[in-house]
């Protein structure tokens, strides 16, 4: 044993988890506003104790560690105080999309093997036939969406907390890799996968967002991403952390975010470019004046320059930032760097679409298929790579998808990028959304960003259509602004003027595109049509 080797004790080690930002926040700021919810309004105080009389009740109800408890809502202060009372009471927490079928929701309570199920009726009526029998549901009971919410449980949220006691302790783990939350993907293909994420990631993915994004204390936070959603993208432990106050919506509209700006001094929130797309579509009538710059992060495809430079014009700025769920969310930063200030608008908008470097939690590599490092030259394309605090401990109960993602020792993503010469990645593609036409590569992202400058389309989505001489072609499915008007012919000469003749759409089909609940363009339900 060496001189240095010295035992951890009590004293010198506690295990990391994000539960321990809310009595803090509670203890130094008791009366600043912690959730706001249209007419309801509470503290930091309130809110602590509300999640110890949860965390009470759960444990009082013979739920504890290794349990999974479910809850299907809005991002509401009963989501927000899930997120601390469940593993505050030794429980996973299970958040399930709120427009999943009736078939999934049921496949995810059985293969999570849910031991509690928190529902909001009146948002998912899916979901009702799937609750199993025998087992605890708590009703979420919101008199502002309805006068008379339905109830499918045998208890109300509000009458549940009455059955536990805010002086109850609560435990912190055992060990920081301990089960926090499972969250499941999508399921594009076949069942969804379960990912685990531990403790330490959480705490670790709150203070390395405070970090990368620059949060201040007492931030407003407007919470635009659906919290079932990678846990919100552990902003909700990340704003407790730093005593800000979170506005909750139940719709994600664009006079909903151009009011909560203007008139509670929203500072922050986050969303996919599609949201970004509302607010910059929005008519005049809607817009609401604000006197300060909102810092937004997006994720997902890359935002078109052209929304970047619109959005931005109106007095939001944007960091753009990459991930999935298996790395809790975005775990890639664009950070900006103010040696570019002086660049034109144009350059910085390309600059803001790439998604950066890996935060300070994780690091990243883009591999050729042999696994070596691609050159940083902007333009060979890789798989990215993926390692760090902030990666899954794994799927499940499925050890080959397990095996297979963490492959050689990092997390294989599945995308496509490109190595910029400043260590800055850009993603290109989904391995399986790249368009091989003539034996060449042609990235969506890169057509749907022309298509995204032409005036009138809203939304683009790219994919490939079989062709009887080049394999596949490129084929644009195009949705338009309110009131545009647009040809086929006059969208795929537009895309000839700034594309390679085999980069252009073959065919342009106009339409609604369908979107998941946190505005990712289904791709597989186009492909669908060929």
């Amino acid at each position: 044993m060496g001189k240095f080797d010295l035992d951890k004790n009590p004293a010198n080690y506690q295990p990391l988890t994000p539960t321990v930002f809310l009595p803090r926040t509670a203890l130094m700021y008791p009366d600043r506003a912690s959730v706001i919810y249209g007419a309801r309004k509470y503290t930091w105080s309130e809110t602590y104790s509300r999640c110890c009389r949860f965390a009470s009740a759960l444990k009082r109800a013979g739920i504890g560690k290794g349990d999974a408890v479910s809850i299907i809502s809005a991002n509401t202060p009963e989501m927000i105080e899930a997120h601390f009372a469940v593993p505050m009471s030794g429980a996973v927490l299970n958040t399930i999309n709120t427009r999943l079928d009736t078939d999934t929701i049921a496949y995810i309570f059985e293969h999570a093997e849910s031991k509690a199920i928190i529902i909001d009726a009146e948002l998912s009526p899916q979901a009702v036939d799937a609750i199993p029998e025998g087992v605890l549901v708590i009703d979420i009971l919101d008199t502002q969406n309805s006068d008379a919410p339905k109830s499918v449980g045998s208890v109300g949220y509000e009458a549940f907390l009455e059955t536990g006691t805010a002086d109850d302790t609560w435990e912190m783990p055992a060990d920081e890799w301990d089960a926090l939350a499972l969250n499941y993907t999508s399921g594009s293909t076949g069942r969804p996968k379960g990912v685990v994420y531990h403790h330490r990631g959480g705490y670790l993915m709150a203070t390395g967002v405070i970090s990368d994004w620059g949060m201040p204390r007492h931030l407003t936070y407007l919470y635009t991403v659906p919290l079932f959603h990678c846990n919100g993208w552990n902003h909700v432990w990340a704003v407790t952390a730093l005593a800000g106050t979170m506005v909750c919506t139940r719709a994600i509209t664009p006079e909903g975010i151009y009011e909560a700006v203007a008139e509670n001094g929203v500072s922050h929130f986050g969303g996919a470019p599609i949201v970004l797309g509302m607010v910059v579509n929005a008519d005049d009538s809607v817009r609401k004046p604000f006197d300060h710059t909102v810092q937004v992060m997006t994720a997902g495809a890359p935002p078109p320059a052209a929304v970047l430079e619109e959005f931005e014009a109106l007095g939001f700025n944007v960091t753009h930032v990459y991930g999935l769920t298996e790395t809790y969310g975005h775990t890639v930063m664009s950070s900006w760097n103010p040696d570019w200030d002086g660049l034109s608008q144009d350059k910085k908008s390309i600059l803001k679409a790439r998604q950066g470097a890996g935060m300070v939690h994780a690091q990243t590599r883009v591999v050729d298929a042999e696994g070596a490092d691609v050159p940083a030259d902007g333009e060979t394309i890789g798989e990215i790579l993926i390692r760090g605090h902030t990666v899954m401990k794994g799927y499940l109960k499925n050890e080959d998808a397990t095996a297979e993602a963490f492959e050689g020792g990092w997390f294989h993503s599945g995308d496509l990028a490109v190595m910029h010469e400043n260590g800055y990645l850009e993603v290109k593609d989904r391995l399986k959304d790249i368009i091989i036409s003539g034996g060449e590569n042609v990235s969506s992202v890169e057509v749907e960003g022309v298509l995204h400058r032409h005036p009138a389309v809203s939304l683009a989505a790219v994919v490939a259509k079989p062709d009887e001489k080049w394999g596949e072609v490129p084929c644009a499915f195009v949705e338009l602004k309110d009131g545009a008007t647009a040809e086929e012919a006059e969208v795929i000469a537009f895309c000839r003027e700034n594309l390679a003749g085999f980069k252009t759409p073959k065919a342009v089909i106009f339409g609604e595109l369908p979107k998941t609940a946190t505005g990712k363009i289904q791709k597989f339900e186009l492909r669908k049509r060929f």
